[in-house]
């Protein structure tokens, strides 16, 4: 017996129509009625009345509508519970990162972690914001660090997903210096009248939607332009390095450059505060990852 051929069957049962239920199933009529009649003899008798229009469901019919909901309720569960019976015995922890927190935060907290509680291995996907929310919503992972803000909810924020934070950070806007050590591009009022160059994150960046959420109206209304988009903060800070605009970067990522003087701060008032948080599965993690959840949140 094919699967596939309960979906057959529930969606002639839904219509009554043979041609309309193969169009729906993507097929021929021809088709579409020769796998009902394969169901009907791997059943061992009959489902539908095709004696009037449209078809009607025989009492057996009506009983195995029930079976066959049923049926695939149970296969669409099973990919699921084996995942689940794989992650209760799997030591492995699962973590997507933002890249800018998998270079800079992300060694030096587990490090701190491994003081407390048992960790790893560790198994983890360095990629934007975006994707990293899709891999813990599908369960691909069990975790998911990044920076987060009360003004820009991510997705993981808007399903309410549970969460903790487990640090914090700032958005410092930042420039190459001049000859003078002051920002070579600046916002502030007293700077030169003609536009500044910004460089900006993707749509997809979780640092460029807090940008766009916290300072995106104000720099609509100041004299800028976008000179350079990119996904990731460190390329955004090779451009701003070598003076090609504003550029607002985690100072996790630029504490040296700040301290060296090669970055220098380029907006009064500008700066960002953010959290690090940490987002688990809404699914049990098994023994070492919630074991580990635990530990975190217990600081």
């Amino acid at each position: 017996m094919n699967f596939s051929w309960l979906e057959d069957f529930l969606a002639l049962a839904a219509s009554g129509n043979f041609s309309r239920a193969a169009e729906e199933r993507h097929m021929t009529q021809p088709a579409f009625s020769r796998r009902v009649r394969a169901l009907e003899e791997w059943v061992g008798t009959e489902l539908f009345d095709r004696t009037s229009q449209p078809a009607t469901l025989t009492p057996a019919g009506e009983w195995f509508r029930t079976s066959a909901h049923d049926l695939l309720a149970r296969v669409a569960r099973v990919p699921g519970e084996a995942r689940a019976v794989a992650e209760a015995h799997s030591t492995t922890l699962r973590f997507a990162a933002t890249h800018a927190l998998s270079f800079t935060f992300m060694p030096g907290w587990l490090r701190a972690l491994e003081q407390r509680t048992r960790v790893g291995p560790v198994s983890l996907v360095s990629d934007v914001l975006q994707r990293c929310e899709a891999m813990l919503l599908h369960s691909q992972v069990q975790f998911v660090l990044c920076h987060a803000h009360p003004q820009a909810p991510g997705e993981l924020q808007a399903q309410d997903y549970p969460s903790v934070c487990v640090g914090n950070d700032v958005l410092v806007p930042v420039s190459a210096p001049g000859a003078d050590g002051a920002a070579r591009h600046s916002l502030s009022p007293a700077s030169a009248s003609a536009p500044v160059p910004i460089l900006s994150y993707s749509p997809e960046s979780g640092i460029g939607q807090i940008l766009r959420e916290v300072r995106g109206p104000a720099l609509a209304h100041s004299a800028t332009h976008n000179v350079f988009t990119a996904h990731l903060a460190s390329v955004l800070r090779t451009m701003a390095l070598d003076g090609r605009g504003i550029a607002w970067l985690p100072q996790t990522l630029i504490a040296d450059d700040l301290a060296s003087g090669r970055l220098v701060e380029a907006a009064p008032d500008g700066r960002i505060a953010v959290e690090l948080r940490l987002f688990r599965d809404r699914a049990p993690l098994g023994q070492a990852g919630e074991e580990f959840w635990t530990a975190v949140c217990a600081g």
